[in-house]
């Protein structure tokens, strides 16, 4: 019999190849229950190896049931194997989903979350929620990485404690407090994997299937579609040029989720007047606030407005934000500040889902903190942000003029363009594709029918000189 098994001399080791492609050969049928196999020394003469390799991959089968060995008459796949049976309940089996999964995969299947395969980006791609990496001084991080591996104890790198590293807990309260306005003690800093996890873990501890939460709308699509999954009754409330409006809040609602630095995605800064409302309506409706501060390090022009956590003397306020946008999204480390009564839930829901955030990755973003860096390397960030936004900014009016309003430009590394006529945005959108320029709708974002389209343009990860291209490719593409 000869076998026709590929084998390569990089990759994994040669016996194991053997082994892939002789259980592979069982489970497909090419070779049947019954069926006798070469001796190991003919196998190892067919595919130019030692002997010693086949007689390993043969051990690994024989270990797994997948062969059997008969006493003077070689070796043969295990008569026991219905593999038919398998095959066919492998074709045809089907999986009772729940409410969450039919949920969760109807929307990753919305947002081509399902399909992880890179795709290639269009040539001027205003992308929004992506960081400026080309700007990261990755060189020194990689030292700082390195001595964290090379100093750290052996009982460091057993699991760590849920709440984070102390140190990294101490460094990010210090930088909010400077930075945000935030009020918090180091045990108030939960550190997770991204802003994401923090939102889960909100959702998880304090909501219960159908009660009221109140969300921005527009909004922040994973708020929705999390609450949605946790089967809370969602109240949208409507969003102006200056966010969020508190009078239209129902009473009802025990929860209520803003961006009030930079509102996603229309871009308002919520004023001061309103931050106060908004405190004074949880308060007499003994009602919680999450304050999503998912871009509010980059804000131009004018004194950045204090955080609500920082404002707020009722203890209702859980404030959290994310090193995706400032550092690099490969770098899943986010913060959750919250109330000390709700810490050890918190945490116990932590440890459940993960145990804790990887190790030498938090002491290295805290020594990233401590040393400047971070504020070093924000500061470079803000500089070009507004010179790209400025850009962004000057090529808008030198290609559709008062065709558009614009809003956003103030705060955080998006702006959205509001056509004054109707248009349909999925069209202007396809338009705009085919001349190599990516741009993004609102539509999306909205609970219901959208009040009107909109253009979301991103500009952190395109240079200026590309912005100018990418506008001028754009002429004329909202007269649909």
């Amino acid at each position: 019999m000869n076998l026709v098994i590929p084998i390569s001399p990089t990759g994994e080791p040669l016996f194991r190849q053997i082994y892939h492609g002789l259980r592979d050969a069982v489970l497909a049928g090419k070779l049947r229950s019954g069926e006798r196999l070469p001796s190991t020394r003919e196998l190892a003469e067919q595919l130019h190896v030692s002997r010693t390799v086949v007689l390993l991959a043969y051990d690994q089968l024989l270990a797994e049931g997948y062969i059997a060995g008969r006493r003077g008459a070689g070796t043969y796949v295990t008569d026991a194997l219905n593999l038919r049976a398998v095959q066919e309940r492998m074709h045809t089996a089907r999986f009772r989903m729940s409410r969450f999964g039919k949920l969760v995969e109807q929307t990753a299947t919305e947002l081509g979350e399902t399909d992880r395969r890179p795709r290639r980006p269009p040539r001027y791609d205003f992308v929004y929620g992506r960081s400026n990496i080309d700007l990261f001084p990755f060189e020194a991080w990689r030292r700082m990485l390195l001595r964290s591996a090379r100093k750290a104890p052996v009982h460091e790198l057993d699991y760590g404690a849920a709440a984070g590293s102390p140190e990294l807990q101490e460094a990010i309260a210090a930088h909010l407090k400077r930075s945000r306005g935030v009020v918090c003690d180091p045990s108030q800093v939960l550190i997770v994997n991204g802003s994401a996890q923090a939102l889960d873990l909100i959702v998880r501890v304090l909501v219960e299937p159908e009660d009221s939460v109140a969300i921005e709308d527009p909004g922040y699509r994973g708020i929705r579609e999390g609450l949605r999954a946790a089967r809370a009754r969602l109240r949208p409330v409507p969003v102006d040029h200056e966010g969020i409006i508190p009078g239209k809040i129902p009473a009802a609602a025990r929860m209520v989720f803003v961006t009030p630095s930079h509102q996603f995605p229309t871009g308002a800064v919520l004023p001061l007047s309103r931050r106060l409302e908004l405190l004074d309506w949880a308060k007499h409706n003994r009602a919680v606030i999450v304050e999503d501060d998912y871009d509010g390090e980059f804000r131009y022009g004018g004194q950045a407005l204090e955080s609500l956590q920082g404002l707020d003397r009722e203890g209702r306020v859980l404030y959290l934000g994310t090193f995706s946008r400032t550092v690099f999204p490969a770098l899943r480390i986010g913060y959750l500040i919250a109330p000390r009564s709700l810490m050890p839930a918190l945490m116990a829901a932590k440890w459940l889902c993960d145990r804790h955030t990887s190790t030498l990755e938090q002491q290295t973003l805290a020594e990233f903190l401590i040393s400047g860096m971070y504020e070093r390397h924000l500061r470079r960030l803000r500089r070009s942000n507004v010179a790209r936004r400025d850009a962004l900014l000057e090529s808008v009016e030198d290609v559709f003029g008062d065709q558009v309003t614009v809003t956003g430009q103030g705060a955080g590394a998006h702006i959205v363009l509001w056509p004054k006529r109707r248009i349909e945005e999925a069209a202007v959108i396809a338009r705009a594709a085919e001349r190599g320029v990516g741009i993004y709708g609102v539509s999306g974002h909205y609970v219901g029918k959208p009040l009107r389209p909109g253009l979301i343009l991103g500009f952190a990860r395109l240079r200026e000189a590309e912005i100018r291209e990418g506008m001028r490719r754009l002429k004329g593409v909202l007269e649909v």
